[in-house]
């Protein structure tokens, strides 16, 4: 049977980070940073794992060409990004911006996202262009094509065939389809016959 103690321990909250310093370490550095988070009630810190060196480390444009050290750390208070940065200061880090700490369940979440396009992206400017899908072909041959073989020609409306609910909807009525009479819309007064003219001696 689980004691009381058990049941606090599981739904204890605890604050997860990820904390990232670019460039070489000075000795004896891990262990006095250890030492100084001690204040937050640790429940589990990582050991420094660093990255090959990076062209352009994410998240540190000031520091090309330089490794990334990352430690996880879980604690049982909420430490401030600053107050971390503080410590790594004391420690003999000497610029703000070589310190960087993030939610670890984000950090890992973008860590991993940006693996994948560093994979996708690899040497694009080296690689042949992938082969054209068949979809890619049937759109390049319809761009080539002249007049009724466009694709959109075939299609148009004038000679597609659809079957409409309903029945076939009669042809709608236009003006042109009124009959059309002689007599005047704007007066019944007839106008008298012309006088006779030299060229028109009749009238």
């Amino acid at each position: 049977m689980k004691t009381f103690r058990d049941y606090l321990v599981e739904t204890e909250k605890t604050f997860d980070y990820r904390i990232k310093i670019v460039g070489d370490l000075p000795a004896g550095f891990e262990k006095e940073f250890k030492d100084a988070l001690k204040q937050f009630d640790p429940v589990s810190l990582g050991s420094f794992k660093s990255t090959p060196i990076l062209a352009k480390p994410q998240g540190f444009a000031n520091f090309p060409n330089s490794p990334v050290n990352i430690m996880d750390a879980e604690f049982r208070y909420p430490a401030a990004p600053a107050q971390i940065t503080k410590i790594a200061r004391l420690l003999g880090i000497d610029n703000d911006d070589r310190v960087m700490t993030f939610d670890k369940k984000w950090s890992e979440g973008m860590d991993k996202e940006l693996l994948g396009i560093e994979d996708q992206n690899q040497d694009l400017l080296n690689s042949p262009y992938p082969p054209d899908s068949a979809e890619q072909k049937a759109l390049k041959a319809d761009y080539a094509a002249v007049g009724k073989d466009k694709a959109v020609v075939k299609n148009s409306a004038s000679e597609a065939k659809f079957t409409i609910a309903g029945g076939k909807t009669p042809p709608a009525e236009t003006t042109n389809d009124l009959p059309m009479g002689i007599k005047s819309p704007m007066t019944t007064i007839k106008r008298p016959p012309r006088p006779a003219t030299g060229a028109n001696p009749r009238g």
